[in-house]
């Protein structure tokens, strides 16, 4: 009993004295750089893989991008320089891409990067034995060699207009480590070796991901020692959690942005808010394998029955803009011609009794078959509460809808690469080259690919065969806006927000641009810091 009693003391005498204090510090103060501490971050769903190109998640690949490097990245506006590459040479033709690597680099094990690990990294995304969505991008190389330690080319048959940008997007493996191995099953997926500011200290499945400070990283050491990411995934908790200090920063939800900080001057005394354009987009999607979504009547009255401003306003409190086009609103690639399918119920009922559909007890029936189906989506409030509303919204119509709330892992692995659903709520980061070869080519459909809804068209297969050949930007342009417009007229999904990106970030966290760069607030994260005097107490178990 002395001992439960005296733990629980020091546990008072830290949190106690912490939250009383915390109050009159003021975080607004500068500090010069200094390196060591912890930042803590909260994530929603837990990565089941970190080799990015198995996973094809973006919990996943957003730990194994603080782990791994590319040939490639982008800087803070959004223009290619090295990572693994001091220099590159493009052909004039377009169709050979030299790249000449860092030297004297190592892999955390202390093991040397050289051109062997890049050449391996392509082999092992282009076999056929791989299970990635991602493959189809790097066969279209024809050939890839080492001239020497240090310089690899890669070789095109055709010319290819998003080359460069897949090899910022293709994370680097360490040969020495996998070239034994199964890439899809492999205790690497969990234990990885990288090059990149961190490296992997701790994971303990369901509760957080410890990364440490990798003293070899390619680009020198990051000031922040260490980071932890909590598996946290209800977001309500995540802000219990922000406001009690025990997590450095978050994305928020539109509430929290717009309502709850607004009126708590304490908040705002100690974290900073930030609002940018996000990078992704939320979407009901069908399984078009399934009936009776193989009719695009019936896809086309569910669209006129969803009220898309309605879920902007309820849900994202108008932080968020109403889409028609796989693309980021505002960018040269969106497609600003398609006229988009507005709220209008009785269109859609017109639909439904086009393909045979009649009302039976406020349900449609056609063959005695009620209309009637399951909406999967993760674990994610927002998707959530969209669902809800779309299911009141069919509902209206005469449609029997039921949802189903998954954890993400189980999710994915379950029901969305085994093809077992029905409908789904769920989103698409959006990439800075228009190629959407991946998701919407018939030919990507395999397990583990991203065009799990079934989605084939001949003509769209040709435009994106086209596109990806195009170096022109006029006609790129032209191909996928023909592109979006037969995507929108088919309605394989259904498009309907791309929301803001709201992060709440403690001002003990220096280092942190006051003004969003094109990259994101999160591009310069190795830059920040925490200050000595603001760090908090922490015990080890």
């Amino acid at each position: 009993m002395r001992l439960i009693l005296t733990s629980l003391f020091f546990i008072c005498l830290f949190g106690c004295n912490k939250s009383q204090t915390e109050d009159v510090i003021n975080f607004d103060e500068e500090a010069s750089q200094e390196s060591g501490g912890t930042l803590t971050n909260a994530m929603i769903g837990e990565p089941n893989n970190l080799i990015a190109m198995i996973a094809g998640d973006g919990a996943s690949s957003a730990i194994a991008g603080q782990i791994f490097n590319s040939l490639l990245k982008y800087d803070e506006n959004l223009e290619f320089e090295g990572d693994l590459a001091e220099s590159w040479e493009v052909s004039k033709d377009y169709k050979t891409i030299k790249f000449n690597l860092k030297t004297q680099k190592k892999w955390s094990d202390e093991q040397p990067i050289t051109c062997k690990d890049v050449l391996f990294t392509w082999k092992a995304v282009t076999h056929p034995d791989t299970r990635t969505p991602y493959g189809s991008d790097y066969q279209l190389v024809s050939s890839a060699e080492c001239v020497n330690d240090y310089q690899f080319i890669a070789k095109y048959n055709e010319p290819y207009a998003p080359a460069l940008e897949t090899w910022a997007s293709l994370h680097i493996l360490p040969e020495h480590l996998l070239k034994n191995e199964d890439i899809n099953n492999t205790y690497f997926s969990l234990n990885p070796v990288g090059s990149n500011y961190f490296a992997l200290d701790s994971w303990v499945t369901g509760q957080q991901l410890k990364l440490k400070a990798n003293p070899n990283a390619i680009h020198g050491k990051p000031l922040i020692e260490n980071k932890v990411s909590r598996i946290i995934p209800d977001l309500s908790s995540q802000f219990m959690e922000l406001i009690a200090g025990n997590i450095d920063l978050m994305s928020i939800n539109p509430i929290q942005y717009s309502r709850v900080f607004p009126n708590r001057s304490e908040l705002n005394n100690k974290i900073n808010l930030y609002k940018e354009m996000g990078n992704g987009y939320t979407y009901f999607g069908f399984n078009l394998n399934k009936k009776p979504f193989d009719d695009i009547n019936i896809r086309k009255a569910i669209s006129y029955a969803i009220d898309r401003q309605e879920i902007i306003d309820g849900v994202l409190l108008g932080l968020g803009e109403e889409i028609t086009s796989p693309y980021k609103p505002g960018t040269y690639w969106e497609n600003k011609n398609i006229k988009k399918l507005s709220f209008n119920p009785q269109k859609a009922k017109e639909l439904l009794e086009k393909s045979g559909y009649r009302l039976n007890n406020n349900i449609y029936e056609k063959d005695g078959i009620p209309l009637s189906f399951e909406i999967l989506t993760n674990q994610n409030k927002q998707r959530e509460m969209t669902a809800v509303l779309i299911q009141r919204r069919l509902q209206d119509i005469g449609i029997d809808v039921s949802i189903r709330v998954i954890e993400w892992a189980s999710f994915v692995n379950r029901f969305i690469k085994t093809g077992e659903f029905q409908a789904v709520v769920l989103g698409w980061s959006l990439s800075l080259d228009p190629d959407q070869y991946s998701i919407w080519h018939s030919s990507q459909q395999g397990p583990g690919q991203f065009n799990f809804i079934g989605y084939s068209n001949k003509r769209v297969d040709d435009l994106l065969e086209k596109g990806r050949r195009e170096l022109n930007k006029e006609k790129r342009k032209a191909i996928y806006d023909e592109f979006s417009a037969i995507l929108y007229e088919d309605q394989p999904i259904v498009y309907l927000y791309a929301g803001y990106g709201l992060s709440a970030i403690h001002k003990k966290i220096k280092g942190v641009k006051k003004l969003s760069p094109p990259a994101g607030i999160y591009h310069n994260d190795y830059e920040w810091f925490v200050p000595t005097k603001f760090r908090r107490n922490e015990m080890s178990l």
